[in-house]
């Protein structure tokens, strides 16, 4: 009964997370949307991203982090691995490089 009830609310919470500001505004715009993923495939194919997913993969299957399902991922902070981070937190890090920092803005006071 209770397991019932439990998968019932997960289906619940998912049929109510809305979705954010950025996925709304591609779903509602497909020329869009088009340009951002012909944008993304090339810059996921550059060198660089290439090689910073080889990196990341190869710490994850060293640390058996790999696949494991944890919603964790390997961090980078100045271009170091530091550890693990839940999923999440680390794709809106403001603190990973300056250019993000830079990008956007001071805090205000």
């Amino acid at each position: 009964m209770a397991l019932v009830i439990f998968i019932k609310t997960l289906n619940f919470i998912k049929m109510t997370k809305s979705k954010g500001r950025t996925a709304k505004f591609y779903a509602t715009h497909p020329e869009s949307r088009k340009v951002h993923q012909d944008y993304q495939k090339t810059y996921q194919k550059s060198p660089d991203q290439v090689a910073k997913r080889v990196e990341l993969n190869k710490y994850n299957r060293q640390h058996g982090n790999y696949g494991n399902g944890d919603g964790k991922d390997a961090a980078h902070h100045n271009g170091v691995i530091t550890g693990y981070k839940k999923a999440s937190a680390n794709r809106g890090d403001k603190n990973d490089s300056a250019g993000d920092r830079r990008a956007r803005g001071s805090k205000k006071k």
